[in-house]
C-alpha cells in the first residue's frame, strides 16, 4: 500500500513534469511559443483538478501539500492555486477499536482509567487525526477546573505515511532543480523542507500544546480572548487532551444574532486580536479560519464565567495551535528596512530591503521590480489610507495584476514566516468581511500602521540623512569625474557599448539553432505522445528506496540517510 502511495505521486509529478517541460521550454525553442501559450490557462486548471482528486484520494500528507501550494501565489499560477482553494481536510473516520488501542499504548492505561467517558463518535475527523469528546476522571477535573475535554488522538499509521510522502515530496524537489527554468525561479528543495518542518510538527501534539501555553501567556493582557487548557497528564506526541471550549462558531451570523452579539463588534474584535499578534505579540494563529474560533457567551462551559472585555458578554476562544507563526528578528529587521525604504518612497532601496527579508532569490533581475515599485510610489505613495480606500478597484486590479504578472516571472520565494503571516491575514479579512458587509480592512491596520511609523520616526530621519549625505558627496566629486571623462574621450579610452547590437547577434545565433533543432522536431513530437513511457522510467527501481523510507524510524537513521537512497534506489 505504501509502495503504491510513493510510485502514485512520483507518476502524477513526472507526468506533469514532462508536460510542461513540452509546453514551456521545448515547444517555444522550436519557435513555437504562441502555440503553446495557446492552452496554458486550462493546461493549468487541469493540472490542479488532477492534483484536488489526486489528494482527496489518497489523503494523508497529500491534502496538507494541496492546501499549503493553494497559498503560494509566489510559485504557482493562479490557475492552479484556484483549484486547489476548496480541498478540505475532512476524510472518513478511524474506527473507534483502532483509535482506543492507539490512545491506550500512548497513554499506558485503559481509556477507563484515562477518561470518564469518551464518546465513541469522532466530533471532526482530518486526515492527520481525529477528535472524540469526553470527560475526565474526577481526580484530573479537580486539578483542571474543568471536566469536559477533547481528546485529539491521531491516526493509526500516519506516522509512517508522512515518511513515504515527504520522501516523496523530496525526490520530485530534486527533479525540478534540474530544471534551469524551475531552479532560476524557486528554490524546490527548500521549499520542500519548509513544507516538511511544518507538518512534523503538526504531527506532534505535544508541539500543539506548548504552542497553546505560549499563545496563552502572550494574551494574558487580553481578557477578550480565551484558549483552552492543556491536560498535560493525558497528553503525548500522539495524543492530544484540551479542554472543551465549543461554542458558537464565529461565522454562525444568526446563532451570534440569537446570542444577542453583534456580528459587526465581533469581526473588529477579532481583526484587533489578529493585528495585536502581528504587530505587538509577534506569534501568532497561523490558520484563523472558522472552524477554530468560537465565540463564547459569558456564561459558558461548566457554568463557569468565560470572560468579559471593555463591556462585552462574550469572548473570542481560539483552538489548533499546531500551525503557529512566528515574526523572527532576521525577518522583523528586514521589514524595517523595507518600511523605511517606503516611508522614504524608493522604489530601488525597497527592493533591495525586499531581497534582504529574502523574498528575491540572489539570481533575481530586479531592474523591471524597481521600475513598478517607483510607479507604485508616483501613484499611491502620497496617499494615507483614508485616501488609498476611495481609489477604484479597477484600478487597484489592473495594477495588482501587472505587479502580480512582473513578480511571478522574477524569482520570488516567501519565507515561511511571512508567507503565515499572509495567510492569517488574508483569512482575517476575508472571515470580518462575512460577519459584517461593511467591514473594511484599512481601518483596522491604520492605528497599527501610525503605531509603526511612530515607533520608526527616529530611523526613518538617520535614512534620510543618510541619503542626502550621498547626494552631497555625489555632488562634491561631480566637477572631477566629468575632468576624467574628458580625459578619457581625448585619449580613445572610452568604451562604449551597444546593448542593440548584442541583443541582435544573440538572436542570429538563436535562430541557427533552431534551423537545426527543427530537423528533429517530427521526432519529438511522436517522443512527447510517449510521455507516460518516460515517466515509468523516472520511478523505476524505487521499491528500494521507498523500504528505506517507510523503515527509517525503526532502524534510527536520519531523513537525511533516507534522502540519500531515495536518490541513489536499490542498489547504488
Amino acid at each position: 500500500m505504501l509502495r503504491d502511495r510513493y510510485r502514485k505521486i512520483l507518476r502524477f509529478a513526472a507526468f506533469h513534469l514532462i508536460q510542461t517541460w513540452w509546453f514551456e521550454l521545448f515547444l517555444p525553442r522550436m519557435g513555437l511559443a504562441r502555440l503553446a501559450a495557446r492552452g496554458r490557462a486550462r493546461r493549468m486548471r487541469r493540472m490542479g483538478q488532477r492534483f484536488h482528486t489526486l489528494a482527496i484520494e489518497l489523503g494523508g500528507l497529500m491534502i496538507k501539500v494541496g492546501q499549503f501550494l493553494s497559498s503560494r501565489l509566489d510559485v504557482l499560477p493562479p490557475e492552479i492555486t484556484k483549484e486547489l482553494e476548496s480541498l478540505q481536510d475532512e476524510v472518513q473516520p478511524v474506527p473507534f477499536a483502532d483509535i482506543r488501542a492507539l490512545a491506550e499504548s500512548e497513554l499506558g492505561v485503559p481509556l477507563e482509567d484515562a477518561f470518564a467517558f469518551v464518546d465513541q463518535s469522532p466530533v471532526a475527523a482530518a486526515s492527520l487525526g481525529q477528535a472524540h469528546r469526553a470527560r475526565l476522571a474526577d481526580i484530573d477535573a479537580d486539578m483542571m477546573g474543568f471536566s469536559r475535554a477533547i481528546v485529539k488522538i491521531q491516526r493509526p499509521g500516519i506516522d509512517q505515511i508522512v515518511e513515504v510522502d515527504l520522501a516523496a515530496l523530496r525526490r520530485v524537489g530534486r527533479w525540478l532543480t534540474r530544471v534551469r527554468l524551475v531552479r532560476e525561479r524557486v528554490d524546490a528543495p527548500a521549499l520542500v523542507e519548509e513544507f516538511a518542518v511544518t507538518s512534523l510538527q503538526e504531527i506532534d501534539y505535544v508541539h500543539e500544546a506548548v504552542g497553546a501555553g505560549r499563545f496563552s501567556a502572550d494574551l494574558t493582557e487580553n481578557i477578550g480572548v480565551s484558549v483552552p487548557g492543556v491536560v498535560w497528564e493525558r497528553t503525548t506526541p500522539r495524543v492530544l487532551t484540551l479542554e472543551d471550549v465549543t461554542a458558537i462558531k464565529i461565522n454562525d451570523v444568526d446563532a451570534l444574532r440569537a446570542a444577542g452579539i453583534d456580528p459587526g463588534a465581533v469581526a473588529t474584535h477579532f481583526a484587533e486580536v489578529m493585528f495585536d499578534q502581528f504587530f505587538v505579540g509577534g506569534f501568532f494563529h497561523a490558520d484563523p479560519h472558522p472552524g477554530n474560533i468560537f465565540v463564547t457567551p459569558a456564561h459558558a462551559g461548566d457554568g463557569n464565567i468565560a470572560g468579559t472585555a471593555n463591556d462585552r458578554s462574550w469572548t473570542l476562544t481560539l483552538i489548533d495551535f499546531g500551525m503557529m507563526g512566528e515574526v523572527p528578528a532576521g525577518l522583523s529587521q528586514g521589514l524595517r528596512r523595507v518600511f523605511i525604504a517606503a516611508a522614504t518612497r524608493n522604489g530601488k532601496n525597497l527592493v533591495k530591503g525586499i531581497s534582504d527579508v529574502g523574498v528575491l532569490l540572489p539570481s533575481a533581475d530586479t531592474a523591471e521590480l524597481e521600475r513598478a515599485m517607483t510607479e507604485l510610489f508616483a501613484r499611491f505613495g502620497g496617499m494615507r489610507f483614508a485616501e488609498l480606500k476611495e481609489v477604484g478597484p479597477r484600478e487597484f486590479r489592473e495594477f495588482a495584476k501587472e505587479l502580480g504578472e512582473l513578480v511571478r516571472s522574477l524569482p520570488f520565494q516567501l519565507p515561511e514566516d511571512f508567507l503565515l503571516m499572509v495567510r492569517a491575514l488574508s483569512l482575517t479579512s476575508g472571515l470580518c468581511s462575512a460577519l459584517d458587509p461593511t467591514f473594511n480592512i484599512w481601518d483596522a491596520v491604520e492605528p497599527y500602521a501610525e503605531r509603526l511609523i511612530s515607533q520608526e520616526r527616529g530611523p526613518v530621519i538617520q535614512e534620510l540623512s543618510q541619503q542626502l549625505a550621498s547626494a552631497a558627496n555625489v555632488a562634491m566629486r561631480l566637477p572631477g569625474r566629468l575632468d576624467e571623462l574628458a580625459a578619457r574621450i581625448e585619449d580613445g579610452r572610452m568604451a562604449v557599448q551597444t546593448p542593440g547590437l548584442e541583443r541582435r547577434v544573440v538572436h542570429l545565433e538563436r535562430m541557427g539553432r533552431r534551423l537545426v533543432s527543427v530537423t528533429l522536431f517530427a521526432g519529438l513530437l511522436i517522443a512527447g505522445g510517449t510521455a507516460s513511457t518516460a515517466a515509468d522510467d523516472l520511478w523505476r527501481g524505487t521499491d528500494g528506496a521507498l523500504a528505506a523510507a517507510t523503515t527509517a524510524r525503526h532502524t534510527g537513521r536520519t531523513s537525511e540517510t533516507v534522502c540519500l537512497e531515495v536518490t541513489a534506489g536499490p542498489g547504488q
